[in-house]
C-alpha cells in the first residue's frame, strides 16, 4: 500500500502508547500561537537540566500540511490533506488513537510558486466553545463540532486566491470568527457568526496577506489588527469599520507576520522592512499612527518571534538565518547569533525558556538572555521538514512534520 493510499483511508501507525500523568497535562493550546496568540505558554515543566534526548511516546501518520496541531483537554486536533481531501482529525492525546475523522473535497490547482511547500493546508485550526474553525488552502472556511467532528457549516473558497494560497489562521472573538478571505484585490476581512457562518460585517478595502489577525483594545476601542496585501490596519471589532491604516508592503509579496502587542503599542515586521514599534493615536474620531522607533539591523520574514521580559527573540532572514534579541523599549539590538542558523524556525516560549523548531527538524532549547544567544540543548524530532509550530503542554511537545504527528515528552 502506498503512502497516499494509507493517508486516503486514514490509517494511523502508533509507535508507542503512553499514559501521561495528570500533573504533566498542562495548559490548552487552542489556536495559532497558543492560548494568548503570542507564542507563549505559562504552564510547562521546564527541567532543571535538559536530558540528552526526548522520549518519543507515539507517532501517527495524519496527512500533509503545516497546520499547527491544537490541544484541548485530552484531545489533539489536526488539520491536514489526505489525497484530494482536507481532513480534520481528533486524536487521543495520550495514545495518538484517532477518535474521529471528517473530510471534504479540496481539489484545486496549485500555483507553481507554491510547489516547494506543497498543497497545504497551512492554516492552523481554532477551537472555541465546542467548535473548530479552519481555512483551507483554497479558501474554504469550515466549522466543525469538536466533540463529534460533524460539519456545522462551510463557505466555499473564492475564485481569486492569494499568490501563495492561504496562510492565515482564524481568530474567534466572542460570537464572531474573523478571517480575511479572498485573494489579491478581491478579498474582505470578514466576521462570521460562529453558530451559522452568517456574515456580521466585512471590510473590503484590501486583499489578504499571510499573517493572522489579533484583537486588542487601543485608545479605548476593541479592534481587529492585521496585515493586508498593501497595508497594516485596525478595524472596529464590533462593526468592521476602518479605524486606521498605514501602507505596508514587502519586497516578497505580502508579510507573513502576526502582529505583537507590547505596552499598548504594535510591533510591525516583514521581510526587508526591519522592525518598527508603532503607536496608534486617537484624537476625537481621527486615528493616526506614529513610529516609536525603527531598526533595520534585524528583520522577520516567515518566522514569528516571542517576547520575553521586554526582549523580542526572533530569527532574522538576514545573514542566512540569524537569531537576535531586540529590546522593545529602546529598539536596540542587544545581540545577534552567528549566521547560517536556519532557513526558518517556529518559535514558542514557556517562561524564560525558548523553543525554536527549525525547518530541518532540529528543536533548539534556548535560555532567555539580554547578552547573547544561549542554546541549552538540541534535539532531532522528525525525519522530514518541520514548518508547523510545536505545541507545548506540561512535559509534552507535539511536533507536526510533513505528514506525521509525534508526541515527545521531557523526562
Amino acid at each position: 500500500m502506498t503512502t497516499r493510499q494509507r493517508l486516503g483511508v486514514g490509517v494511523a501507525t502508533v509507535v508507542m502508547l503512553a499514559i501521561v500523568p495528570p500533573q504533566a497535562m498542562g495548559q490548552d493550546w487552542p489556536q495559532w500561537r497558543g492560548p494568548h496568540r503570542d507564542g507563549s505558554i505559562s504552564v510547562f515543566d521546564v527541567p532543571a537540566s535538559w536530558p540528552a534526548g526526548l522520549t518519543e511516546q507515539w507517532k501517527v501518520e495524519v496527512g500533509f500540511g503545516y497546520a499547527t496541531p491544537i490541544l484541548v483537554g485530552d484531545r489533539v486536533y489536526v488539520f491536514a490533506r489526505q489525497g484530494d481531501d482536507e481532513v480534520m482529525l481528533a486524536l487521543d492525546a495520550g495514545s495518538g488513537e484517532t477518535l474521529w475523522r471528517t473530510s471534504y473535497d479540496a481539489t484545486f490547482n496549485m500555483m507553481p510558486a507554491t510547489s516547494r511547500h506543497g498543497p497545504g493546508p497551512k492554516s492552523t485550526p481554532t477551537y472555541a466553545d465546542g467548535r473548530l474553525f479552519t481555512l483551507g488552502i483554497s479558501g474554504i472556511v469550515t466549522a466543525f463540532d469538536a466533540d463529534t467532528g460533524r460539519q456545522l457549516w462551510q463557505m466555499p473558497g473564492g475564485s481569486v486566491q492569494p499568490t501563495y494560497h492561504t496562510g492565515q489562521s482564524p481568530f474567534v472573538d466572542g460570537d464572531l470568527m474573523i478571517l480575511h478571505v479572498g485573494g489579491q484585490d478581491a478579498g474582505a476581512l470578514t466576521a462570521f457568526e460562529v453558530a451559522t457562518g452568517d456574515i456580521r460585517w466585512s471590510w473590503d478595502g484590501d486583499g489578504p496577506a499571510y499573517g493572522s489577525p489579533i484583537v486588542a483594545e487601543l485608545e479605548g476601542v476593541r479592534q481587529i489588527i492585521t496585515f493586508t496585501q498593501e497595508n497594516f490596519v485596525g478595524v472596529s471589532a464590533e462593526t468592521g469599520a476602518l479605524l486606521w491604516r498605514r501602507p505596508y508592503t514587502t519586497p516578497s509579496t505580502t508579510t507573513s507576520q502576526t502582529p505583537h502587542i507590547y505596552r499598548n503599542d504594535l510591533i510591525e515586521a516583514g521581510r526587508g522592512n526591519g522592525i518598527t514599534r508603532v503607536r496608534v493615536v486617537r484624537e476625537g474620531n481621527a486615528w493616526t499612527t506614529e513610529n516609536v522607533w525603527h531598526t533595520d539591523e534585524v528583520s522577520l520574514h516567515l518566522t514569528n518571534g516571542v517576547i520575553v521580559d521586554g526582549v523580542l527573540f526572533g530569527l532574522s532572514h538576514l545573514n542566512s538565518g540569524q537569531y537576535f534579541g531586540l529590546d522593545l523599549d529602546t529598539g536596540e539590538v542587544l545581540w545577534t547569533s552567528p549566521p547560517r542558523q536556519a532557513d526558518n524556525a517556529a518559535i514558542v516560549s514557556a517562561g524564560r525558556t525558548i523553543f525554536s523548531l527549525e525547518a530541518d527538524a532540529e528543536l533548539v532549547i534556548v535560555s532567555h538572555s539580554r547578552t547573547g544567544f544561549e542554546p541549552v540543548q538540541r534535539y532531532e524530532v522528525a525525519t522530514s521538514a518541520t514548518w508547523a509550530q510545536p505545541t507545548l503542554a506540561g512535559n509534552r511537545l507535539f511536533v507536526k512534520d510533513v505528514d506525521s504527528l509525534t508526541l515527545w515528552t521531557v523526562d
